[in-house]
């Protein structure tokens, strides 16, 4: 699926399922919500916590949770994220093409 047919999909399920989709505030709020979740899981997985009773290793799941979020927030703003990810990456690469191989930090 490329970024554009989850956009088009997400935009579908919405008006067939969600009703409408959320204002773009609360839209934003409950992104912030799943990176929190994502951030639980990874302390857990990678970092000094261990899980709790009850709780799963579902990083996939947390990782799609945000995915669908920003895509609901990109289609409510009239983003093509396709487009933007690309200018990103263009940017990046213009900016940081030295900057990560000539860092010595990042050197093993």
């Amino acid at each position: 699926m490329t970024i554009k047919e989850a956009q088009e999909t997400v935009d579908r399920w919405i008006k067939e399922y969600g009703v409408r989709y959320f204002s773009e505030l609360t839209n934003m709020a409950v992104l912030t919500e799943e990176v929190g979740e994502l951030a639980r899981v990874m302390a857990r997985k990678y970092g000094d916590q261990s899980f709790k009773a009850g709780e799963k290793d579902n990083l996939g799941e947390e990782m799609a949770d945000i995915l669908w979020v920003l895509i609901c927030l990109a289609n409510q703003t009239g983003v093509d994220l396709t487009a933007e990810l690309k200018k990103s990456i263009d940017k990046k690469t213009q900016r940081d093409s030295l900057r990560h191989i000539q860092n010595e930090k990042l050197k093993a």
